[in-house]
């Protein structure tokens, strides 16, 4: 086996591990790990000054991205089949082969969340569909959206869901993939380490507002190539409607600045012109302004979007490592 073919049957199985068992429990999740880690060294930032902050902030992804690098580099280099020690024959060889595939794959599974994802939707999904729009609320908040959600009507919860799904498919699965293509598991884990910072520190507040800058800065960089592959992926996925392709164009073109994040816009901007409707965040942003409001059958409708653009990203890179090959190598 070949280290593409190698990299190819680790991307299979862990999608496969995902969308079968979904997330491990916390106390088995290495992002659960990483965020006890970011919480712990932001507990122990010892001022509240600007710069002494900011540098407290850069070592917190200093640290995660060269240890998180270094070990990634380990288990994928004593790992590859090119590597494993030929010493052993039948079936200690045989046993290693599997074991290695077994802990890259679960490694890179955790780095991305498919199952998790639809299924935090559906939750909102279910409770809008049986007319609880408190119910619904406490879901969107628990799982999607760190706003405040209490004024919002069912409306704006369907829209609120659907931007989460649509920013989500490029920072939980098309994101990590990209990394794991470029840099191997090495590159997916510092990507998943970048972003559970800026998710924990990222907010404009007194006291993350110097202490998260780096972690969120860097988040939007290596989040540029991925939000825009990840529009394209949509639209790959959308090919059999080309009317709502070039709608989407449309919407992509002129709305996908309007976010303040450089990033996030692109997709939902993308997902507001192939479900043909209107997402606004009151005060902040209006995408597809011409577009008829989103309703609760609008998220079954995302979710859709969302499963034909996770095939369409294993496909092409799967299709990618075989043919190309990776820059890791």
């Amino acid at each position: 086996m070949t280290p593409l073919e190698w990299n190819v049957l680790v991307v299979l199985i862990a999608v496969a591990i995902d969308l079968l068992f979904g997330e491990p429990p916390n106390r088995l999740h290495p992002v659960a790990w990483m965020g006890l880690l970011i919480g712990l060294l932001k507990r122990k930032c010892p001022v509240e000054s600007w710069f002494p902050c900011l540098l407290w902030g850069f070592g917190i992804v200093a640290i995660g991205v060269v240890g998180l690098g270094f070990l990634g580099y380990v288990i994928e280099s004593i790992s590859q089949p090119s590597t494993m020690p030929q010493a052993f024959g039948g079936k200690a060889n045989t046993f290693a082969f599997f074991g290695s595939l077994a802990v890259n794959a679960c490694l890179l599974k955790c780095c991305f969340g498919i199952r998790s994802l639809e299924k935090a939707a559906n939750t909102v999904y279910q409770a809008l569909k049986a007319g609880d729009l408190g119910e619904a609320k406490r879901c969107l908040s628990y799982h999607l959206v760190s706003r405040d959600v209490q004024q919002l009507d069912a409306t704006q919860v369907s829209a609120a869901t659907i931007e989460s799904v649509a920013e989500n498919t490029s920072d939980s699965v098309v994101a990590p993939l990209f990394f794991y293509f470029l840099a191997g598991l090495p590159g997916a884990l510092i990507y998943r380490y970048v972003n559970t910072c800026d998710a924990m520190l990222g907010y404009r507040t007194d006291r993350l507002q110097w202490l998260g800058k780096f972690s969120a800065r860097t988040d939007d960089v290596l989040n540029l190539v991925p939000a825009r592959f990840t529009v394209a992926l949509m639209m790959l996925s959308s090919l059999l409607s080309p009317g709502r392709v070039a709608e989407a164009i449309r919407i992509w073109w002129t709305d996908s600045g309007r976010t303040s994040s450089p990033n996030a816009g692109h997709p939902m901007s993308a997902a507001a012109g192939l479900l043909g409707v209107r997402l606004e965040k009151e005060g902040q942003y209006v995408l597809g302004s011409d577009l008829a409001e989103p309703s609760v059958d609008d998220i079954a409708a995302m979710n859709s979007l969302f499963r034909r653009t996770v095939f369409a990203a294993v496909a092409v890179a799967a299709v990618a490592c075989l043919v190309t090959g990776r820059l890791y190598f």
